[in-house]
């Protein structure tokens, strides 16, 4: 059995869930768009079980297979995976927590490395707005 770093994990803190939380970062946060992603963003002083927590939403309306929506919120998932400790360490030195949701915009399915640039973009972005 391999171990992975342990940057590099998605806990079940860092899984946004909690609805007050949710309806506060929808009501108050920014956007922008990353092609083909909107990700909505509220960076917070109070204090939060992860440093930061996120959710993926993909719409029904666009893809009715459900096993479409799930590829594309595992690849946006695993992209967030391996980019979050750039993030994390941004949100260290300003000592801020987060709130990220990630929305898929796009009709069409995306390869793994598409999805990874427009990540990549997503939190240099980010790190630049917190």
């Amino acid at each position: 059995m391999t171990t992975t770093p342990q940057g590099y994990t998605l806990s079940k803190e860092e899984r946004l869930s909690w609805k007050r939380y949710i309806d506060l970062l929808f009501a108050e946060g920014q956007s922008f768009i990353a092609y083909p992603l909107r990700v909505i963003f509220l960076p917070l002083s109070e204090p939060m079980p992860a440093r930061s927590a996120f959710l993926v939403s993909v719409s029904k309306k666009k893809f009715k297979r459900a096993v479409k929506r799930n590829r594309i919120k595992r690849q946006v998932r695993e992209s967030y995976r391996l980019r979050k400790p750039e993030l994390f360490t941004a949100l260290e030195a300003k000592d801020k927590h987060l709130l990220v949701a990630f929305l898929y915009l796009d009709n069409e399915l995306h390869t793994f490395q598409q999805m990874e640039k427009a990540m990549s973009k997503a939190i240099r972005i980010l790190r630049e707005k917190i």
